[in-house]
Order: structure tokens, then sequence, then C-alpha cells
């Protein structure tokens, strides 16, 4: 009973986090702060999945975390390599 309170309680912080995120995402002024807004979102995804094999007591998203962990890191190390090659002409 208590694991599912406490479930409740990340998942409502985790639905505000992707929703506020998403707010970022929108509006952010600049490629950076999209690309930060993505990549807490990704985090916040995975966090979901770990939540998810926490509350069940399985290990089956374990290689969506991994590849998403990748995903995030490729990324975000791409956009900043181009936006601080476009800012040194």
């Amino acid at each position: 009973m208590t694991i599912m309170i406490a479930a409740w309680i990340s998942g409502i912080a985790l639905a505000i986090g992707a929703v506020l995120s998403l707010v970022r995402l929108a509006r952010g002024p600049s490629i950076l702060d999209r690309t930060i807004a993505l990549d807490v979102l990704l985090v916040i995804i995975m966090c979901g999945l770990c939540l998810d094999m926490a509350v069940n007591q399985h290990l089956n998203h374990i290689v969506f975390i991994v590849v998403g962990c990748l995903v995030a890191f490729i990324g975000s190390v791409t956009i900043a390599r181009y936006v601080t090659d476009r800012r040194n002409p």
C-alpha cells in the first residue's frame, strides 16, 4: 500500500515536470533552451519507466532506458558542438 502512494505521488510529480518541460520546449527563445528542455523530458520519461519497473517488479524497460540515455547524451553533445561552431566563425 505504501509503495502505491509513493508511486502516485512520484507519477504526479513526473507529469507536472513533463508539462513544464513541454512549455519550455515550446517557448524557449534559443536552441540551447530547447535542448535542455528536451533532455529534461527524456529524463522524465526514463524516470517514469523506472517507476513502472519498481512498482511492477520487472526489468522489461531497462533496454529502453539505456538507449534513451545514449540518445540524450549524443544529441546534447551534437547540438552543443553545432552551437559552438556557429558562434566561432
